[in-house]
């Protein structure tokens, strides 16, 4: 009997990558809007959407991103998993 019955892994699977690379797409985005909001707090004061101001709709837009790179990473990662990388 083996002691090691479980196959060993070749290393981080390309689901892994994917979740990684749109982690630090979402870290970009984000530091973006720190860095606006540390060296351009005027820009963000500005209200060109109808009377919300920039600020209010950087940060629903970065809840919308997060929103929609989890939807991008949860598809690319069911096609990737499934056997042979075929669609479902």
């Amino acid at each position: 009997m083996a002691a090691n019955s479980e196959p060993e892994s070749p290393g981080p699977g390309r689901a892994t990558r994917i979740g990684f690379g749109l982690f630090w797409i979402y870290v970009i985005l984000y530091f973006g809007f720190i860095a606006l909001v540390l060296f351009r707090p005027d820009v963000l004061s500005s209200r060109p959407f109808g009377g919300v101001n920039l600020a209010i709709a950087s940060g629903l837009g970065l809840i919308a991103a997060a929103l929609l790179l989890s939807v991008v990473y949860m598809v690319a990662a069911r096609v990737v998993e499934s056997p042979g990388g075929e669609k479902r």
